[in-house]
C-alpha cells in the first residue's frame, strides 16, 4: 500500500459541526400575561422547560431568578382552569368534620348557609344536618319532644340562634328540625298528672335553653299558657349572646315580686333589642295593669338601643298603662329608639319624670309617644338641648309642639312627623302650625291621622312646603261613606298639592276609579268602563301637570297592597299603571 494511502486512511475526515440551538427568549415581565389566556401561559412554561436541557455547562436545567417566579406565576394562571387539582379540594375532602362544624358555627343567615351548602356533598352533609334545621326553631311549650330532643343533643343546641315559642292557639306552622325521631307522647309518663303537664314542659323548656349557649334572638308569645316569663328569664340571663328579646303576653303587665340584689348584678351586654306588647286577648289580662315585670327585666339591659312597650288595652282591663315607671327608673346610654303605645302619665309630676327621661337620652333619634295625661294647663316643660339628635317622632298634636318648640343648640334633623290630627279650629292648631313652620323646615315626610276639611291640608301645606311624602289620613267628617268613595274633586286637590314641588308620594285619598288599563282595547267592555278609563286617564295628566314629581297615590282598593304609579313619558305623555307592593301601600 502506498505511503499516500496510508495517510489517507489515519487522517480521517472531518465533519462539519452543527450550531447549537439558542435558547428562546421569554418575556419575564408578570403584566404582559392575561390571566383569562391560560392557552398562552401553557405554551410559553412549556418552551421555558424544554429550553432547559439546550442550556451550555452548569447553566444545564437551572432556572434564573427571574424565570423561576415567572414559572410560579404561569403555574397559577393555569390552575384555576385545571380540573382535578388536589390543593383546591383539600378544605373539602382532607379536612376533619369538626373543623368544618367548627367553621360553619360562625355563619347565622340561613341563606348563607344555603349558598354554602349547594358547593359540595361534603358540605351539604355538615351544614343539612347540623346547621341549617337549626338556626331558627319555632314551636309550642307544649313539644317537649323538641326540648328533649335539644337537651340529649348539645352539640346541636348551641347551633340555634332564633328561638320563637308560638301561643298553643297559634296556627302557624312550626319550625322544628327534620331529624326528631320521637314524639310528645314517647315522652308523656304517668306522674304527668301527679306533677301538671306545665310543669314538665317548663322542666324540659329550662333545660333545652341551658344548652343554647348562642341564643341570639328569643321571641315568646305564649299567651295561653300557666307558664310565665318568669320562669324563663332567670334562664336566659345565663346567655350572655342574647341580642333581641320580644314578649307577647298579658302577664308582662300583671304584678310581681321585686327582684332580689344578687338577679340584678347580673346583667345582659349584648342585649340590644327589647320589645313587650300585650295581646286583645282576655287571658292573663288584669284590671290594674303596671310595668314592674317589665322594670326587673330591664334592670339586666344595660345598654339597650331599641325599646318598645306597646299596651293594646285587652277587654278584661280598663284605661291606660302608668309610664312612671318607666320614665322614674329608666336610663340606657345607648337609646336611641324609643316607642310606648297607650301610656298615661299619672298627675302629679308624671310629665315632669317624662320631661327628665327625654333630656337624659340625649341620642335618641326615633321617638314614638303615645300617652295620656296633657292638657292646655300640663305640658311637657322641656329643658335646653332636649333631644338634639331627633330624626323621627310619632306623638299627638301638642307634644310634637312642646318637643319643636324646644330650644337647641343646633338645628334637629327632624325628618319625619307622624300621628298628627288637627282639630278643625285655627285657634286650637295655631302654636303647632307655627312651630312646624318655625322649626320644621328639614321635614320631608308627613304622616297625618285624619283631617277634617282641605283648610287642615291647605295649612299643613303651608307649613311645610318641603315634603316629598305626605300622608293626610282619613277623612274624619262626613261619615264613612266619604272615606270609601272616590274623590269627585281632584282639580282642587291637584290645586292645593302643587304647592309642594318636591311632592313623590301621596296617599289619604283615592283619586282613580276601578278600572282595567286594557278596558278601552275590549270590544266588550261597556260604556262606564270606558268612561271610568277616561276618567283616569284625565286625572293621571292633572296630577302630573300639577305635580310634576309625584309618582304614587292611593289605590281603589282598600288594603290590596297596591297603588297607583304615575309614569311619564318622553313625549310628554302620562301613563298611569297599578302596581303591588310588598307589605302596605303606604310604605
Amino acid at each position: 500500500m502506498s505511503a499516500r494511502a496510508k495517510g489517507a486512511k489515519s487522517a480521517p475526515a472531518s465533519r462539519p459541526t452543527r450550531p447549537k440551538r439558542a435558547a428562546p427568549s421569554v418575556d419575564t415581565r408578570l403584566g404582559s400575561y392575561d390571566r383569562r389566556d391560560p392557552f398562552r401561559a401553557y405554551n410559553v412554561l412549556s418552551s421555558l422547560v424544554g429550553s432547559l436541557s439546550t442550556r451550555p455547562g452548569g447553566s444545564q436545567y437551572k432556572l434564573t431568578a427571574d424565570e423561576h417566579t415567572l414559572s410560579l406565576h404561569l403555574l397559577d394562571l393555569i390552575e384555576p382552569f385545571v380540573s382535578a387539582v388536589p390543593a383546591r379540594r383539600t378544605l373539602i375532602t382532607q379536612q376533619p368534620t369538626e373543623i368544618l362544624d367548627a367553621i360553619v358555627y360562625y355563619i347565622d343567615a340561613k341563606q348563607d348557609l344555603l349558598n354554602f351548602a349547594i358547593s359540595c356533598k361534603r358540605m351539604h352533609s355538615v351544614i343539612i344536618a347540623r346547621h341549617f334545621d337549626y338556626r331558627w326553631i319555632r314551636c309550642r311549650v307544649s313539644s317537649i319532644r323538641v326540648w328533649n330532643h335539644l337537651v340529649v343533643n348539645r352539640d346541636l343546641a348551641k347551633n340555634v340562634r332564633r328561638l320563637e315559642i308560638m301561643d298553643e292557639r297559634s296556627t302557624l306552622a312550626e319550625v322544628v328540625p327534620n331529624s326528631i325521631m320521637t314524639t310528645d307522647t314517647d315522652l308523656d309518663s304517668t306522674d304527668d298528672e301527679l306533677v301538671g303537664l306545665d310543669t314538665k314542659q317548663e322542666r324540659f323548656l329550662v333545660a333545652a335553653l341551658t344548652k343554647m349557649t348562642s341564643l341570639s334572638t328569643f321571641i315568646w308569645s305564649c299567651n295561653h299558657s300557666l307558664m310565665r316569663i318568669d320562669n324563663v328569664w332567670p334562664t336566659l340571663l345565663k346567655c350572655r349572646s342574647l341580642s333581641d328579646v320580644q314578649i307577647k303576653d298579658n302577664m308582662i303587665f300583671s304584678d310581681c315580686e321585686s327582684a332580689s340584689e344578687d338577679k340584678k348584678a347580673v346583667v345582659l351586654p349584648s342585649l340590644r333589642n327589647a320589645s313587650f306588647q300585650s295581646t286583645k286577648h282576655k287571658f292573663g289580662a288584669t284590671q290594674n295593669p303596671n310595668l314592674s315585670r317589665v322594670k326587673n327585666i330591664l334592670n339586666h339591659c344595660p345598654n339597650l338601643e331599641n325599646l318598645d312597650i306597646a299596651y293594646l288595652r285587652p277587654p278584661a282591663s280598663h284605661g291606660s298603662l302608668p309610664a312612671d315607671d318607666l320614665f322614674l327608673f329608666g336610663r340606657w346610654k345607648q337609646l336611641t329608639s324609643l316607642t310606648v303605645t297607650n301610656l298615661r302619665c299619672l298627675p302629679g309630676g308624671g310629665l315632669d319624670a317624662a320631661s327628665t327621661f327625654l333630656f337624659a337620652h340625649p341620642n335618641l333619634e326615633i321617638l314614638h309617644l303615645d300617652i295620656s295625661g296633657m292638657s292646655s294647663s300640663t305640658r311637657l316643660n322641656l329643658a335646653e338641648n332636649t333631644l338634639p339628635r331627633l330624626r323621627e317622632i310619632q306623638a299627638p298634636r301638642d307634644v310634637v309642639t312642646d318637643i319643636l318648640t324646644a330650644a337647641t343648640d343646633a338645628p334637629r334633623p327632624l325628618e319625619t312627623i307622624k300621628g298628627i290630627r288637627l282639630s278643625g279650629s285655627l285657634a286650637i292648631d295655631q302654636a303647632f302650625l307655627t312651630a312646624l313652620k318655625l322649626f320644621g323646615t328639614g321635614v320631608k315626610r308627613m304622616e297625618m291621622n285624619g283631617w277634617h276639611d282641605m283648610e287642615d291640608i291647605r295649612r299643613i301645606v303651608d307649613a311645610a312646603p318641603r315634603v316629598s311624602w305626605f300622608d293626610a289620613g282619613k277623612k274624619l267628617t262626613g261619615g264613612p261613606a266619604a272615606i270609601q268613595t272616590t274623590a269627585n274633586n281632584p282639580v282642587e286637590w291637584a290645586n292645593v298639592l302643587s304647592a309642594l314641588p318636591d311632592l313623590a308620594t301621596f296617599h289619604g285619598v283615592k283619586f282613580f276609579y276601578e278600572a282595567s288599563q286594557n278596558v278601552s282595547a275590549q270590544a266588550t267592555a261597556g260604556q262606564a268602563d270606558r268612561s271610568k278609563v277616561r276618567r283616569n286617564d284625565e286625572v293621571a295628566s292633572l296630577l302630573a301637570w300639577k305635580c310634576t314629581k309625584l309618582r304614587r297615590v292611593d289605590h281603589w282598593e282598600d288594603n290590596a297592597s297596591k297603588v297607583i304609579v304615575l309614569l311619564r313619558e318622553k313625549d310628554g305623555g302620562v301613563k298611569w299603571e297599578a302596581r303591588r307592593v310588598k307589605a302596605s301601600g303606604k310604605n
